[in-house]
């Protein structure tokens, strides 16, 4: 897992890359919880997140965004934070143009900040939100949502309470060409303290069943 560095518009972000031996691998971007509670790109569930994918043969990315660790900068409101994802992105395209697809991974805070990414970055071909945070941000900016993705909310979840989640993705199916996987998992709390090899089968799962159905897709033509 080498270390780099990579430029940001307000200083230098640190991150952990693996770049996959498969020539025109798929990328895959993981954000972290929220920074002035303790979220870092060490966070568990980011962490098996980015293992996961660098299982399944992708160049994936974790990174620490402005004032953790050793990244420049200081927390600004979500805002900021969302060019930091967009610096990342910016700096895995330059070292993989061929890239075969593109996924966002985001648990809670991190979650905003991917699907924010979403709207931006039209060549994201899927995303991946652990307990997004629909109770305290305004996730309306998603309309129209450019694709699907995986949903996965802790059923005992005290910050994000999974009916709040569950109206989000009742949203989204409304939306035309727009089908939310969504996953509720028994006895899960916010920080998914048990639940981490759970979040990275459903991760595995959802993936290789949307890569093998683009796939089926493409060999049909």
């Amino acid at each position: 897992m080498p270390e780099v560095m990579f430029a940001d518009p307000d200083g230098r972000l640190e991150g952990r890359y693996h770049h996959s031996s498969a020539p025109n691998a798929p990328l895959a971007l993981v954000l972290h919880p929220h920074p002035l509670h303790g979220g870092t790109m060490n966070n568990r569930i980011t962490y098996a997140m980015y293992r996961e994918f660098e299982k399944m043969g992708f160049s994936v990315m974790r990174y620490n965004s402005r004032g953790v660790g050793r990244s420049q900068g200081r927390y600004d409101g979500g805002i900021g934070e969302i060019s930091d994802a967009a610096a990342a992105l910016d700096w895995m395209q330059m070292v993989n143009p061929n890239a075969s697809g593109l996924w966002i991974a985001g648990y809670s805070f991190g979650a905003f900040v991917g699907m924010q990414l979403l709207m931006r970055r039209p060549e994201i071909t899927g995303w991946i939100s652990v307990a997004p945070p629909a109770n305290y941000y305004d996730f309306g900016f998603l309309a129209p949502c450019p694709c699907g993705g995986l949903m996965i909310a802790g059923e005992n979840d005290e910050l994000v309470p999974e009916p709040a989640v569950r109206k989000l993705v009742d949203k989204l199916n409304t939306q035309k060409g727009v089908s939310v996987d969504y996953r509720i998992f028994k006895g899960a709390d916010h920080v998914f303290a048990n639940q981490a090899e759970q979040v990275t089968e459903a991760l595995e799962d959802h993936v290789s069943t949307v890569m093998n159905r683009k796939m089926l897709a493409l060999a049909a033509d």
